[in-house]
């Protein structure tokens, strides 16, 4: 086991090493590190969203933040050594880190001169004091967690007290975060001692037979209280992941819900569906009237029922009497070795009734493993007259690419290997949904974080009915090569919210070209050209005018980023498109002169209403046809060839204008707005 650590540790130091040491976006190691563990917590659900964000002063150091539910403050700090080596962390060590990030808290809630008063602007450290004092009067926990490379003896730390305010904490060293990377699942396991930690356990009714071989059903009628505590403790990991993206969709607590709870507590049973869940494991045992009761569970996971938990949650938070509440629970007993492929299905089909439902939030989503398969397979075009070529690495679950580094038995078949997948040409999941969100003009989407910029992306899968091909791998390539450039230039530039300026810059340049963009040459020349690196650098400008100086007092500029209001002022923002970057566009000729489409010479209205759209629209609807492949190859030309008369200036003649509201109507039934 000791050497197997070993060779995990040398394995995330080399990712951390190249990943820090990529062209355009050299950065210190500690940062990447840090990046990257707070992905896997966010993966596996120990948080919502987090941001890596360096601060250090004077008795003062933290490396991100984020807050969950608006009242729970998640602080990050590392102890990162970065030599592959695994070395015992000292106690006062993490005693030091620990009490250096609640000084930055106690220094934020300063009710007399709060911490960002004496920071710049537009610094990141600016945007993450004046967010953590802007939630100062909600914040009812802070949850430390401590990531290092590390081996610590605890688990966690004893914390100064902070007035009025939870403390709680959690160390992520190499030992947890390889036992979670060999494991094989996609979190870490929830177990549930309902005798330890309630006194007695949950009777409940076994189904007679096994549903299957493989699995079983048990019900139960669980105490509000009893359910509020443990979703208070696990939070967001104990909600499979359909049902948390579902509620960070919503965000919003059923009046209905709220007010039986608070008013009708004992009615609760008879008018809540309750809870529906899953377990590997289930001990059974008898309650003290005989009856069998379940004395616990490894593995749980609430697969419907979320937005009941949670508010059920709430009301326990807001000194509501639960002690009358029951709730209804299924309990679906499933092998530890399924719970990957099965648990995700089961909360598909529990959560039919709503729309994100539709897509399959997993990994092992078929979208996901076509895209992966074409990766291992399609050769990206040699550049600067090389006959060497490489491949795009997709990386459809976490540490995919590290572990197929490491799997490489020499060092010379690891060269070779990483020759033929480079670092800087691996992407994940969430990195894809970052890209394609960019192309498709939703950068505030974007910057409300990897999760729930991901759940939008799938749920637009989902209604698009996407099935990769060879030619729609290229395309996401592409918008990867474009969204990195922009990265680069952001870098360049500006010193903070490079991911915030690249997405606004690249959905900027989506909509004033109506994305005509040519992304297959992209894919052809694994670049940009220099024409749209050009504008791309005056778009990031613009972007770091209104996403940073333009945000409204007393706002920090993450949470502008994440309003549509934001993005509504970039795209009115006036931007003419340069004539060499014109030149380089789909579609050639002269854009309209701004006084709008020409006089309709008909009085059918199927013309009226294609011309009413203008070009931009039928040039975006083209685009989309050719990602999505849900129109025929006619229709697309058929909406290219409106785009380009509209554009020219020339209305659709009366055959044209008939088809094309054929083909609007069917792109609208399959899921194009505009």
């Amino acid at each position: 086991m000791a050497s197997e650590i070993e060779q995990f540790a040398e394995s995330l130091h080399q990712q951390v090493f190249l990943e820090a040491d990529m062209d355009g976006a050299e950065r210190m190691r500690s940062e990447v590190f840090t990046r990257l563990l707070i992905e896997t917590l966010m993966e596996v659900g120990e948080v919502e969203e987090a941001v890596p964000c360096y601060y250090r002063s004077r008795g003062i150091e933290v490396h991100g933040y984020g807050v969950d539910d608006g009242d729970t403050l998640n602080l990050i700090t590392t102890i990162y050594s970065g030599d592959g080596s695994v070395a015992t962390v000292k106690k006062s060590d993490l005693g030091k880190v620990a009490k250096r990030a609640l000084a930055f808290v106690e220094k934020c809630l300063n009710p007399s001169r709060p911490l960002h008063l004496d920071l710049e602007e537009s610094s990141e450290a600016y945007d993450m004091a004046l967010h953590v004092n802007g939630v100062a009067g909600d914040i009812r926990r802070v949850r430390l967690f401590v990531l290092t490379d590390g081996v610590s003896r605890l688990d966690k730390l004893e914390l100064d007290e902070l007035p009025g305010i939870e403390l709680r904490s959690g160390i992520w060293d190499i030992e947890r975060l390889f036992r979670l990377e060999s494991s094989g699942q996609t979190r870490e396991s929830i177990e549930i001692d309902f005798e330890e930690r309630f006194g007695e356990p949950l009777p409940c009714l076994v189904s007679e037979t096994k549903d299957s071989d493989q699995f079983r059903a048990l019900l139960a009628v669980i105490p509000g209280d009893w359910l509020a505590e443990i979703y208070d403790e696990y939070g967001a990991r104990l909600l499979e992941l359909n049902v948390r993206s579902f509620l960070q969709a919503t965000g919003k607590v059923n009046r209905g819900i709220r007010d039986t709870l608070k008013d009708q507590p004992e009615r609760f049973l008879a008018y809540n569906n309750g809870i529906s869940s899953t377990a590997s494991k289930v001990k059974l045992g008898k309650a003290s009237d005989g009856q069998v009761a379940i004395k616990s569970m490894k593995d749980l996971q609430i697969v419907n029922g979320g937005q009941t938990t949670a508010s059920v949650h709430r009301a326990l938070m807001s000194k509501v009497d639960l002690s009358e509440v029951a709730v209804q629970m299924k309990v679906t007993v499933v092998p530890e070795q399924a719970l990957d492929d099965v648990v995700p299905s089961i909360s598909k089909y529990a959560n039919s009734q709503n729309k994100v439902s539709n897509a399959d939030l997993s990994s092992n989503d078929p979208f996901h493993v076509q895209i992966e398969e074409l990766s291992r397979v399609t050769w990206a075009p040699a550049i600067d007259d090389s006959a060497h070529q490489s491949k795009w690495f997709y990386e459809r679950a976490r540490g995919q690419y590290r572990d197929a580094l490491a799997n490489q038995s020499t060092p010379a078949r690891k060269r070779t290997w990483q020759a033929e997948y480079p670092k800087p040409q691996s992407f994940s999941k969430t990195d894809l949904a970052r890209f394609h969100n960019s192309w498709d003009q939703l950068p505030h989407i974007v910057a409300r974080g990897a999760q729930k910029n991901f759940t939008v992306f799938m749920t637009s899968l989902a209604e698009r009915r996407l099935k990769p091909d060879p030619d729609y791998f290229h395309r996401p390539v592409a918008k990867a090569i474009l969204w990195k450039t922009a990265y680069g230039i952001a870098g360049d530039q500006f010193p903070s919210y490079r991911p915030n300026l690249a997405s606004y810059a690249v959905a900027k340049l989506s909509h004033g070209t109506s994305m005509r963009v040519d992304l297959d040459r992209i894919w052809e020349s694994q670049a940009t050209s220099e024409e749209t690196n050009e504008s791309l650098e005056f778009l990031t400008a613009m972007a770091w005018r209104i996403a940073v100086e333009q945000a409204p007092s007393g706002m920090n500029v993450g949470e502008w980023a994440k309003k549509e209001e934001c993005w509504k002022l970039m795209k009115s923002e006036p931007w003419s498109i340069p004539d060499k970057l014109d030149q380089g566009l789909l579609v050639l000729g002269r854009a309209s002169n701004g006084n709008g489409p020409s006089a309709v010479i008909t009085d059918d209205p199927s013309v009226a209403e294609c011309q009413a759209l203008g070009p931009e629209a039928w040039f975006a609807l083209s685009n989309w046809a050719k990602e999505t492949g849900n129109l025929a190859p006619w229709q697309r030309s058929l909406a290219y060839s409106l785009g380009k008369r509209l554009n020219r200036g020339n209305p659709p003649t009366l055959r044209q204008g008939q088809q094309g509201k054929r083909v609007l109507d069917e792109a609208k039934r399959l899921g194009f707005t505009t």
